[in-house]
């Protein structure tokens, strides 16, 4: 008897729809990301004076032996690169729970000057903007940098960021982040909205193969979300995109051990180590020598079966 199941062809103009495996390789700032072969260090810069976890530049100025936070920014990214980051992250707005807002003008004040420094020190290393405001990113790109990490791309239903970077062609990371800790199941909303943002961004002109997720630990998540999620954090592969981790110093870190922010590496090597383990391909982190120590063990397990040429050829 013949199969009474009716055979469905794709028509002409369709993707497949089904999601590779491991993400094609990406090129940022002129250097080659090759998603799956190793886990890659992006370092935080934070040009900020009210960073969580107590390393925001502008702080620092109350030092007497820190006067220029552009040239702090500088030795901090030398410090970082030497230390084996492959990209630098830098931010002027906090983002913490309870943050003050930042105007426009003062944001770009804040990081336009830090990043313009940055390349022309460091023109190697690509250079992301952390920013949700489209004047500052396009002012970021202006100034070097070369990948846009939106940390509202889910709650701002504005898509102006969005067109700012399919105009500019560069990669772009899609955080997940929510005003309220509302959730039936953490997880599967996580990826939903994350999917939802993908769809905005791709119908903006943003090409999907540029697209990098982050599923936003911390931002409108309590601690038992957050701990929900990184269980089952393989579990964004769906969604068929690279998958950044930003876990380092995090407060739900400090509940779980009950340390303060400057104290609680260990707690996140063990987020990056598992977040390894589960398929992520950046990490997002302060402490650059030690967790790329971690990633490198951690990758030497989980990866072993990948090419070793094919893992250095962008070091």
């Amino acid at each position: 008897m013949a199969d009474a199941t009716p055979f469905v062809t794709l028509p002409a103009d369709a993707a497949s729809g089904v999601a590779p495996a491991v993400p094609a390789a990406m090129e940022i700032g002129g250097r080659r990301f090759a998603w799956g072969a190793r886990t890659y260090v992006m370092g935080i810069v934070n040009v900020t004076p009210d960073s969580f976890s107590g390393d925001g530049l502008l702080a620092a100025v109350a030092d007497p032996v820190v006067t220029d936070p552009t040239m702090a920014a500088v030795d901090l990214g030398r410090r970082m690169a030497a230390e084996g980051a492959d990209l630098l992250d830098v931010g002027g707005e906090s983002t913490r729970p309870g943050h003050a807002a930042v105007a426009e003008d003062e944001e770009r004040r804040r990081v336009i000057p830090a990043i313009r420094a940055l390349h022309a020190a460091l023109p190697e290393i690509p250079i992301s903007v952390d920013t949700r405001k489209p004047a500052v990113a396009a002012a970021a790109l202006d100034a070097g940098a070369a990948l846009v990490n939106d940390v509202a791309a889910v709650s701002d239903p504005s898509d102006a960021l969005f067109r700012l970077v399919a105009e500019r062609a560069v990669p772009l990371v899609l955080m997940h982040d929510r005003a309220e800790p509302r959730y039936r199941n953490v997880v599967a909303e996580v990826i939903a909205d994350l999917q939802r943002a993908i769809e905005r961004a791709v119908a903006a002109g943003v090409a999907w193969e540029r697209l990098i997720v982050d599923p936003g630990f911390g931002f409108g998540k309590t601690a038992e979300h957050n701990l929900a999620l990184l269980h089952e954090l393989a579990a964004l592969r769906v969604l068929g995109r690279p998958v950044m981790l930003g876990m380092s110093r995090k407060s739900t870190i400090g509940r779980v051990l009950d340390l303060p922010a400057p104290e609680r590496l260990e707690g996140t090597l063990a987020t990056t180590a598992l977040g390894i383990a589960a398929g992520v391909d950046i990490v997002r982190v302060h402490d650059v020598e030690p967790n790329r120590r971690a990633a490198r063990m951690s990758d030497a397990i989980v990866r072993r079966g990948r090419d070793e040429e094919e893992r250095g050829t962008d070091r």
